[in-house]
């Protein structure tokens, strides 16, 4: 390795440089172990969704859900009292599991022959070559060296971070973002959640099913304002229910005060917590890399330019996931690392991003899942739309849920019957959909299955849940089934011949 002294030495050679250990630490496929890499980065090894996302998160999700099914228990004749939140044991048994697993993968990097792991920041001083100052213990150098590396390629995979506005950021006020309230070393007896997006309804739910008085700060006209407008109306109205909601509500001041923390809204009121969590999205990480020296070029909104393949404006130099898709969410950062590390090796065959049908989920409660178009985007493409929106409650199981709120949304084109999007809200959306992405993505020639191929080309297990999928799919008007299956032969010639 090389270490600057005064006057730079060579930089220290990799055959692959990636900047980020969260998707693209996934890039160090078989086809490197007999070439050298270096993984860089600044912040807790493993990224985002492990330590401050996705995985943390749900597992304070399924917390919460415990606690409201007890206190939820008396309608279904059951008797049964929350005897209090144990705080501690809660956020300990989670990071007890998940902080092993990324000092398992720091260690791992570090002591693999063929990789070197550098805790530090990395920027951009000339082509494909980097400057990396050490800022974390626990690797195999020491905290503030600097170092010079140079890959043959370079992946910037940095991710991203909470976005905080000026207006919290600058009153001195204490706050959370998703970064470090899952941390907090007690539970607030209020909290004002700042924002109306995923990752504030997702904590929102958890803290109100904890006990926490919760009150949301929304400058939007409803929560979820992102998924289909019939589904976020549904949302803002159960939400309601739950939680102190103020919509078109920007924060014009903070202060200390009240509870704690005092928010001034843009309408004259005023709104108090113990604590506050700023949950108004993330931004990129694509800011202090020296970007500009290496010649990779940014979009306005911050995120790093890319092709179709991840390649980005200086040679030899890509990028995917949170710091250059248009979707902050996991599964596309692994599909995008899948791709270039498969493009990094084959550049005679490059795989292109399939960004045609990404789902997303919103874990709060009730839960969300949305793929493909809503009802407001087929009609602006100029779509022949028809909708279903089917409830729970008019199937079996959801009648023995006693459900009365939870809706699953199709929308189709009448002329062809082809799917073009799914939007569900209530108990396991984001595993009821899941039949509907995979209509969408994996149909004919032609385009995806059609509604009633799904609905009549397959069994649904009776009464399972998903019968309100199939109920929703035959609610749709669009062609007769015999019109759209007319060369569908389910039990294929011998049968016939039999």
């Amino acid at each position: 390795m090389s270490e600057s002294t005064g006057t730079d030495p060579e930089p220290t050679r990799f055959d692959l440089v990636v900047i980020g250990s969260g998707s693209g630490n996934s890039l160090v496929t078989p086809d490197f172990e007999d070439r050298r890499t270096a993984v860089v980065d600044r912040g807790i090894f493993g990224g985002t969704c492990l330590n401050v996302g996705c995985i943390p998160t749900k597992m304070f999700v399924h917390a919460a859900e415990v606690a409201h099914t007890v206190r939820d228990a008396a309608r279904f004749g059951v008797d049964a009292t929350l005897d209090r939140v144990r705080w501690d044991d809660v956020r300990d048994r989670i990071f007890g599991r998940i902080d092993p697993i990324s000092d398992g993968g720091r260690d791992y990097r570090r002591d693999a022959p063929h990789t070197e792991a550098f805790l530090g920041h990395a920027r951009f001083v000339g082509d494909r070559e980097l400057e990396v100052r050490i800022a974390h213990p626990g690797g195999a150098h020491e905290v503030g060296s600097v170092h010079r590396i140079r890959g043959d390629q370079v992946v910037v995979a940095a991710g991203s971070r909470p976005h905080i506005p000026a207006v919290i950021a600058d009153s001195g006020v204490p706050y959370h973002t998703s970064d470090t309230v899952m941390r907090m070393d007690e539970l607030p007896a209020s909290m004002v959640v700042v924002g109306g997006g995923v990752i504030a309804a997702e904590f929102a739910h958890v803290f109100s099913a904890l006990g926490v008085r919760v009150t949301v700060v929304s400058r939007g006209e409803r929560l979820l304002s992102q998924v289909d407008a019939e589904i976020s109306r549904a949302f803002t109205e159960l939400a309601r229910d739950r939680w102190h909601v103020h919509l078109r509500a920007a924060p014009v001041a903070a202060r200390r005060g009240g509870d704690g923390v005092e928010l001034e809204l843009a309408d004259g009121t005023t709104v108090t917590g113990e604590g506050m969590l700023v949950a108004t999205g993330r931004v990129p990480n694509s800011d202090g890399m020296g970007l500009d020296v290496a010649g990779v070029q940014v979009r306005p909104d911050g995120r790093v330019e890319v092709d179709q393949h991840g390649r980005t404006t200086a040679p030899g130099v890509w990028a995917l996931g949170d710091v250059s898709s248009p979707y902050q969410l996991k599964h596309v950062a692994n599909h995008e690392a899948r791709v270039v590390a498969h493009n990094l090796v084959h550049p005679e065959d490059l795989w292109s991003f399939d960004h045609r049908y990404v789902p997303a989920g919103v874990f709060s409660h009730p839960q969300v899942a949305t793929v493909g178009l809503t009802e407001a985007q087929a009609r602006e493409q100029g779509y022949d739309v028809t909708c279903k929106t089917q409830a729970y409650g008019d199937t079996a199981y959801g009648w023995a849920m006693e459900d009365t709120t939870s809706l699953f949304k199709l929308v189709a084109d009448r002329r062809t019957g082809h799917l073009l999007g799914g939007h569900a809200m209530g108990p396991h959306a984001a595993s009821l959909i899941q039949p509907v992405i995979q209509a969408l993505s994996l149909g004919g020639p032609t385009g995806p299955l059609t509604a009633l191929q799904l609905a009549r080309g397959q069994y649904w297990i009776h009464p399972a849940l998903a019968e309100v999928l199939e109920n929703a799919l035959l609610g749709l008007e669009v062609a007769p089934y015999e019109d759209v299956t007319a060369d569908y032969d389910p039990q294929g010639e011998d049968a016939a011949a039999s």
